[in-house]
Order: C-alpha cells, then structure tokens, then sequence
C-alpha cells in the first residue's frame, strides 16, 4: 500500500523533501502520473507528496519583468487567463490543446514540464518564449532556464530534495510576431506528432533581430533550433533561402521513430513549420497534417 502525504505549506513540502530526498513521488493534478501507476503497478511508487493542496504553487502574478506561474496552477487556469491570452498567446494555445476541458482542469504546467515528455504541448511555447524556472528546496532556490532542465529522454535537471516552484516568462518584445502550431493525427485530443512554437523579433527596418524556436515530439526532448536562429539573426524576410532553413534545420534536429510516425515524417513537417512560421509570422492555429 502507497503512503500519501498532502503538505498545506511550500515550507512543509520542502521540510519533508529534505528528510529523505529521492523518497517521495511528487504529484498534483496526477493525469499523467495516475494513468502511468494504473499501468505499471510494479513501479508504483510507495511514497506520494501530493502538493496540489498548496496555495503558493497555484499563483499567476503579473510583474514588471513578465509573468510567475505558479507550478502547480492548473492548465485549465491557464488557457481562460486574461492577460495570458492578451501577452502570452501561444501559451494559451498550447494550454487549450492539452488534452480535453476535464484534463486541463486538473493538469497542471508544472506537471506537464516535470512529466518531461518528448511531446509536451506546453514545452514549445516556453522555450520560444525564453521561460525561466523557479526551483525550490529546503535551503532556497535557484532560477534555471528552461532550455536547460531536459537532459535526455525523461530526465530532467531537478536533483533530489529539489521542488519545481514556479514558471517565469519574460514579455514579449513590442516588435515580436508568434506562431504556434500542433500536428496530430486527429484536430483534438491527440498526441503531437510534432509541435512548434516561434518567436521572431523584427526590427525598426524590418529585418531579424532574433527568432527563437520551440519543438516538441521530434526528437528525444524538447528542442530549440539554435543553428537556425543563429542564421536569421540580422536577416531581411526576403534574403531567406527556403535550402538554408531547412539544411540548419537537419543540423539542429534529430527526429526519433516510434509508433506515431517515422523520422524523416518529422524532419519534413519540422522543416515545412519552420519555414511557415517564418512567412506567417503571426498566426496561432493547431491543425492536422
């Protein structure tokens, strides 16, 4: 039988972190994790740090540098959230894809990350927007970007003892156009077979200041294009060469196979939203390819 522990306090939570790191399975809304129990009882953990009973974690404060998002603010949350849907679009976006209304009541953005799934809807977005992590444990905190927490396939770089606290996301620049897009077998409720998110800021001449791209279900983690951003930065839209996208595409991704689609499906369809989120620019739309 599973021990289950519900702290009232981040204080509480980390306290009990500390005695034992690497005892307790941390969980909050449990849409990945309960399924994942139900279908390996084996690997069912012995001990649960249920942390959705925490009111510092369910947070969204507006600040002067951008937005804190709680961890464990449910998605649901998210996606309804006015200043969400008027400065981060693409993040209400990604949280409206995530799964079906009754998922994303009770799925949570830190559970979504911390799953560190390949496909992660939420992962794209955050990475295009330069999204920066609030970790916690006993002693303090410390603050990472996010490009920097997935270490390979399901591992992250939370170590033991340590509590993902909160999500940080920097505005937009004024002179900036967003794209996010979801490629799934079915319009609703599926799987991404690939995902994108694109920020691309312009200048006062119209060329590329910066682009930063954001990928998921195409390679092992989730996944910048740096090599692609490295080649825009200074450009016009219309120096742009279809070949050189996709050539640094190819440099900055290594498609997986697995029972959804092939590799060279996802290096294609990566390659083609590259290179429309770049005429577009502007669109937010999830559609089937």
């Amino acid at each position: 039988m599973s021990e289950w522990t519900r702290p009232r306090h981040l204080s509480e939570a980390l306290d009990i972190l500390a005695l034992d790191p690497g005892k307790y399975r941390v969980i909050s809304g449990g849409t990945d994790l309960m399924v994942e129990s139900h279908l390996a009882p084996d690997r069912r953990p012995a001990y649960w740090l249920d942390i959705s009973g925490i009111p510092e974690l369910q947070d969204v404060v507006i600040t002067e540098q951008g937005i804190r998002i709680g961890a464990a603010t449910p998605l649901g949350l998210i996606r309804r959230h006015p200043e969400v849907v008027a400065r981060w679009p693409m993040l209400a976006a990604a949280a409206t894809v995530t799964g079906a209304p009754p998922i994303q009541n009770r799925a949570t953005l830190g559970g979504n990350i911390c799953n560190a799934s390949p496909a992660a809807d939420n992962s794209p977005v955050l990475l295009a927007y330069g999204a920066r992590l609030e970790i916690s444990q006993q002693k303090g905190s410390r603050i990472l970007p996010y490009e920097a927490f997935h270490k390979g396939y399901r591992a992250t770089a939370l170590q033991a003892g340590e509590l993902l606290t909160a999500i940080w996301i920097p505005y937009p620049e004024n002179r900036s156009r967003s794209y996010f897009r979801k490629v799934g077998t079915r319009a609703a409720q599926a799987i991404a077979k690939v995902s994108i998110a694109a920020l691309i800021e312009e200048t006062g001449d119209g060329s590329i200041r910066r682009a930063r791209f954001g990928l998921a279900s195409v390679a092992a983690m989730p996944c910048t294009l740096p090599s692609v951003s490295h080649y825009l930065a200074g450009r016009f839209f219309g120096e742009i060469s279809e070949a050189a996208v996709r050539h640094w595409v190819q440099q900055d991704v290594a498609p997986i196979k697995d029972i959804r689609s092939t590799a060279e499906y996802r290096l294609e369809v990566a390659s083609r939203l590259v290179l429309e989120a770049i005429r577009m620019r502007s669109e937010i739309e999830k559609e089937d390819m």
